[in-house]
Order: C-alpha cells, then sequence, then structure tokens
C-alpha cells in the first residue's frame, strides 16, 4: 500500500515518521525550506518518550508541490493520502490528492477547522473522502520535530458508510505505527469537538504567549472556559450532540497530554505565519450569525489573533 501524508508541518510529521516504522510506501508532500530539509537531512522526531528518531530521505518519496508539475512517479500511485496542510490551503491540497490518488484513492482530512472534507469531496466525491481529527500535540523547531503528546486520530465517512478495504488497510498501519486510529459514525461531532478544543487553546495561548499547559495554571483558564461555551452553544444549535461536561472533560483531558506543546496558532504567530483563525473563531462567528447566536469572544479573539499577525508582517 502506498500512502501519502500532504503538509509535513508538526502533525504530518508525526504521521510521517510513524509511518515510516511500518511496511507502507510512502509519498510526503511538503514545499520551501521543509521540503528542502526532508530532501537533504531527512526527518528529525523527537518522541514523548524522549526517543530521537531520525527518518533518512530514501524512506519517503519528496514531492515539492512548488516546484511545478507532479512527478510521473506518483502520480495515480496512492491508495490514500492523509491531508495535514493549512486550512487556507485546502484548495492545492484537493487538487494534489486528485492527482496523488489512485482511481480508488481514498482522502482523509486531519486539518483544523471545519468544512474542509466536505471541500475535498467536491472534487473526489463523498465516497472517496473521510474526515477526520487528531489530538496528537507536537510543536517544530531547527532541531526537528516535537511530538510532546499522544493522542488519536479518529475518521469517518461523510455518508455514514462503514470503512472500505483500503480504508481498512490504512487505520491498521496507523495502528501499527502507534498512531491510535478511532472509526466513529458521527464524524461531524469529532470534528466538532476538535474545533471547540482548538478554539479553547489556540487563541488564548497564541495572545499569551504560552504552551498549553498554562492554560491550567492560572486566570487564562476561565477565558477558555468562557470562549468553549459560547462556541458550544453554537455547535449545539447545529444539531451537534455534545454536552458542556462531555468538552470540558476532553478539553482537560487534551491540555494535560500536550501541557508542553505549543499549539500550531501560536507556532505560526512565532514565525511570521499566516494562522488558521478564520478556519476556527471565523467559522464559529459565521454560523452563528446564521442561527442568529451572538459570538462577541471569538470575535474579540479573532480580532486580536488579526492584529497579533498584522504587527508581525510589518515589524
Amino acid at each position: 500500500m502506498r500512502v501519502a501524508i500532504l503538509g509535513i508541518g508538526s502533525i504530518g510529521g508525526v504521521i510521517l515518521a510513524g509511518l515510516a516504522d511500518t511496511e507502507l510506501e510512502l509519498v510526503a508532500v511538503s514545499r520551501g525550506s521543509t521540503a528542502q530539509a526532508l530532501s537533504s537531512e531527512g526527518l528529525v522526531i523527537h518522541t514523548p518518550e524522549g526517543v530521537i528518531e531520525s527518518i533518512p530521505p530514501d524512506r519517503y518519496e519528496l514531492v515539492d508541490s512548488e516546484s511545478g508539475p507532479l512527478p510521473d512517479s506518483v502520480v495515480g500511485s496512492c491508495q490514500a493520502a492523509i491531508i495535514c496542510g493549512k486550512a487556507y490551503s485546502t484548495p492545492i491540497l484537493s487538487q494534489i490528492a486528485d492527482e496523488i490518488l489512485s482511481d480508488e484513492g481514498v482522502a482523509i482530512s486531519i486539518q483544523n477547522g471545519m468544512g474542509h472534507a466536505q471541500q475535498i469531496s467536491s472534487r473526489l466525491g463523498i465516497s472517496r473522502t473521510l474526515g477526520g481529527a487528531t489530538t496528537h500535540g507536537a510543536w517544530r523547531d531547527k532541531d526537528g520535530i516535537h511530538w510532546v503528546g499522544r493522542g488519536s486520530i479518529t475518521m469517518g465517512s461523510l455518508d455514514g458508510e462503514s470503512p472500505d478495504e483500503i480504508t481498512t488497510s490504512l487505520m491498521k498501519a496507523l495502528d501499527d505505527a502507534a498512531l491510535s486510529p478511532i472509526w466513529t459514525p458521527d464524524i461531524s461531532k469529532a470534528v466538532w469537538q476538535k474545533l471547540l478544543i482548538n478554539i479553547a487553546i489556540n487563541p488564548i495561548c497564541s495572545i499569551s504567549g504560552v504552551r498549553n499547559g498554562a492554560l491550567l495554571e492560572n486566570d487564562l483558564w476561565e477565558q477558555s472556559q468562557e470562549i468553549l461555551q459560547e462556541s458550544l452553544s453554537v455547535a449545539q444549535a447545529s444539531g451537534i450532540n455534545i454536552t458542556g461536561p462531555e468538552i470540558q472533560n476532553l478539553l482537560i483531558e487534551v491540555v494535560e497530554a500536550t501541557s508542553g506543546n505549543r499549539c500550531s496558532m501560536l507556532q505560526d504567530l512565532m514565525a511570521g505565519r499566516r494562522t488558521e483563525i478564520d478556519s476556527l473563531c471565523g467559522y464559529v462567528i459565521r454560523m452563528g450569525e446564521s442561527l442568529g447566536i451572538p459570538t462577541p469572544l471569538n470575535s474579540m479573539l479573532r480580532a486580536l489573533v488579526k492584529g497579533v499577525e498584522m504587527s508581525s508582517h510589518t515589524d
């Protein structure tokens, strides 16, 4: 089985490193300086147990998405594509997935935010697209990928169908890689849960410049709870069956498991990159408007993160 990982950031790097320990053939799709490093140096990952592992470049076929058309060696060659790239890159990632997959191949989005799987399915078809969410925690710097919290990868079909043969094989490989795949018949709930957790963690930690664990140690927790409750009201009004205690317990679990992690939004701000705030708070704001539910906290956090983005681009 041949699997492509699209977007080798922190989470994409964790998945690439995990699957490198299996018998799968791997294709790594990246760009810019990350692609150059993957090509010349390979991938270095620091595991939650403190082990430093090095994945050599010959373990995967690297594709630089900015270098022109995909090489013939990867076109139509993969049975599965795991999409990990930024939310705003979904259109180009969908195109790459369409070109890189075989006719029966499936794509799974484990990106932050909402609506990405639906966007991908408009190109690949609903039967070849899976929704997904992950609670693995990771960040990266010049020393490699720091996998600081083991979690799981939840996936499910958009049409309520059971996993097909390709998906079953992919889940077995993810399990062999200790990435803890979970199949759910209600992927909308799982993706909403991830969205709510991201909103409760990412904007506050990013604006404050702290790691996830700081939320439990000071007054930031109260702010996190307030934004969680506001966003939960929108989810519930959208027909998602999530209770307050359920999402609060999950938030505590994720924060404790990733206490040493710099969330992806904080990493983006530190590097002067565009964030995914429009796919997080922005999505809740848009849904709230359509449902007649005010979302002032989401609006405030979105504006604050946008302000930090602008300052990092003008300094």
